[in-house]
């Protein structure tokens, strides 16, 4: 019976998410995105691991910063979007959109999810039930359009929200309170809200992570998954809107929020 891979959700810098992915039978292990070395470093030290790869979603700085360190304390090998290689540390296997590879025995298919930055990508372990989406897909939010548009990123979240509902979505922030906040003034009558909001309560006044969650879940309670919610265009005065029409007013709320 193959053994399962062992993925740690790793808090950095203020309110960053790294993913230590660990295969137990081979020993090696892969990072997702490395906002800095040194938390990252303490974790390896901790349960005894190496640092075999390296995967970079984006290019801000704050899921990159450690590479470098990280790489010359392990020899790990790097992996990012072709697209992004000019603004990424230096990349010994460049990825696109479509592609797909094989770590640690699990295959992997990238997924590029432009809208936060242009030439974001997202990685799907389907034989895990995991996908790492960074800052494009959050928990209860997605993140700012710093580059891309409302089109490209309601696309990409289309994508997403299309994979099997009990994947787990691995983001790149503890922004899941906040987003709630957001939420609740757009979708207040939804239980399923209501519910999550409680357990993200109890989950932080616990010092845990809100992260991971189900995709069934984000499609349950994620205002940004769900512009066709009649309850949602009703409280945005939007009832004959283009879904598309509809999640760029919920983005431009929340970004005024």
């Amino acid at each position: 019976m193959t053994m399962p891979l062992e993925i740690i959700t790793l808090p950095c810098l203020s309110d960053n998410y790294a993913y230590l992915i660990h295969n137990p039978a081979s020993g090696e292990t892969a990072l997702v995105d490395a906002p800095e070395a040194g938390a990252i470093k303490a974790a390896l030290s901790e349960r005894g691991w190496g640092l075999d790869w390296i995967l970079l979603t984006h290019h801000h700085w704050d899921h990159v910063d450690g590479v470098a360190d990280l790489r010359d304390a392990y020899g790990a090998r790097v992996i990012g979007a072709a697209a992004d290689a000019h603004r990424l540390p230096p990349l010994d296997q460049a990825v696109a959109d479509g592609e797909r590879f094989s770590l640690l025995g699990e295959e992997v298919l990238v997924m590029d999810v432009s809208g936060h930055t242009v030439g974001h990508i997202a990685f799907y372990l389907p034989g895990a039930e995991a996908v790492f989406t960074a800052d494009s897909l959050m928990a209860l939010g997605c993140g700012r359009l710093f580059e891309g548009t409302p089109q490209q990123m309601w696309a990409s979240l289309s994508r997403l929200a299309g994979l099997p509902p009990q994947t787990m979505v691995y983001s790149g922030h503890e922004y899941t309170q906040s987003n709630g906040a957001f939420a609740a003034t757009i979708d207040a009558d939804n239980p399923a809200l209501q519910e999550r909001l409680r357990d993200i309560a109890s989950t932080r006044a616990a010092g845990r992570p809100t992260v991971p969650a189900s995709l069934q879940l984000e499609l349950d309670t994620n205002p940004f998954l769900r512009p066709h919610d009649p309850a949602i265009r009703a409280a945005l005065r939007m009832e004959d809107a283009e879904d598309v029409e509809v999640f760029a007013e919920v983005r431009k709320r929340k970004d005024n929020f």
